[in-house]
């Protein structure tokens, strides 16, 4: 990594106090050993803006070292084969130890916001045991379906146990760049009300942080689809090419469904969508697709296989189209509820909780 250089000004004074002294600029380092490692290279993966430069840091007999710049304190990962470590560092001496077949308790040490991160495993732990044994239990479930959905609602218990303890520790870390990192991945799909009051509480060191001020940029653009926002009008084409507008659908309450062809979790979806749609259709509800595809092929196929009558729209941008990125969608299905006037009034409703939201405002 390029060297970071000191101000004119304080390299001046430098020579003038210490003539014939030469300061370096501190750098990180990280060395250890993985025993049971034979791969020739792990993998450093350092944040640049939305994107991650790989540096390749060689292996030998299990051990390796890498220095270099960490400009300020941040999450890196850390490929080894197949699985990604965090690692939280800035310019300090990292080391690491343990064996290539229990990476997930590696020790890791010499930083202190890695030592944060730790704490915040172990208070997960019991969570992470329940829902191992949970998932062992889903797969033995096989076809009950009613077992299965007894183990859903615990799973669902325990996300809300999950989430209950990450918001302890923002709130209670508010100067931990952990806190930044557990707050940027909420905020993939988070409540953006939820996420503007944990991100009050951090430090002033934190939010003036790279990721601090893009966490503080996300949970803006994040606020337009929030509860109580008015979804303002907008235009897309539909699946003939002609232009569809937001406001036809004034007076009706709409499910604005984002959406793709490709997306698993949408497509596994969907039949709860046209369920609920066929149910509530004659009392003035209707879903309005927005697709993230990119190819005009493969969305119109989906919508013909997973037989969807409500009106499809798309600029086949993918993510990068302009009601994903005017709305923050970074993760689907996402979905927003609008009543008849165009307020939202509720997000990411899913299989059962969609059909109650429904009857709610329904009756």
């Amino acid at each position: 990594m390029p060297t970071r250089y000191l101000p004119l000004a304080i390299l001046a004074a430098g020579l003038f106090f210490a003539p014939g002294c030469k300061q370096d600029t501190p750098h990180a380092s990280i060395t250890g050993t993985i025993d049971g490692l034979y791969d020739p290279a792990i993998f450093l993966n350092i944040p640049t803006g939305d994107t991650y430069n790989t540096e390749p840091i060689p292996v030998k007999d299990g051990a390796f070292s890498w220095s270099g710049d960490i400009p300020e304190v941040q999450r890196l990962m850390l490929r080894i084969g197949d699985k990604t470590i965090p690692l939280y560092m800035d310019n300090s001496a990292v080391e690491i130890h343990g064996h290539i077949d229990s990476l997930d308790q590696l020790r890791i040490t010499g930083s202190a916001p890695q030592a944060d991160f730790d704490e915040y495993q172990r208070s997960l732990a019991d969570i992470r045991k329940e829902g191992q044994a949970l998932t062992d239990q889903w797969v033995k479930a096989k076809e009950n379906d009613s077992m299965k959905e007894l183990i859903r609602t615990k799973f669902d218990s325990l996300n809300e146990v999950k989430d209950e303890r990450t918001n302890k520790f923002i709130a209670t870390h508010p100067g931990s760049v952990v806190s930044v990192s557990l707050l940027s991945d909420m905020a993939l799909v988070g409540d953006p009300t939820l996420l503007d009051s944990l991100f009050r509480k951090l430090s002033p060191a934190m939010v003036g942080t790279t990721p601090g001020k893009a966490l503080q940029e996300r949970i803006a653009v994040l606020k337009k689809s929030a509860v109580g926002q008015t979804l303002m009008d907008f235009k897309q084409t539909d699946v003939k090419g002609d232009t569809f507008k937001l406001a036809d659908l004034k007076g009706k309450y709409v499910l604005i469904d984002f959406w793709a062809s490709w997306c698993k979790p949408c497509r596994a979806e969907n039949p709860n969508l046209l369920k609920a749609y066929n149910q509530f259709k004659h009392k003035n509800f209707t879903v309005l697709g927005v697709s993230l595809d990119e190819k005009k092929e493969s969305w119109q196929q989906a919508i013909a296989e997973d037989k969807m009558p409500w009106v499809q729209v798309s600029d086949l941008q993918g993510f990068q189209g302009k009601l994903a990125q005017e709305y923050g969608i970074k993760a689907i299905p996402c979905n927003f509820l609008i009543d008849p006037k165009g307020v939202i009034i509720a997000r990411y409703l899913r299989g059962e909780a969609l059909e109650e939201k429904l009857v709610e405002v329904l009756r």
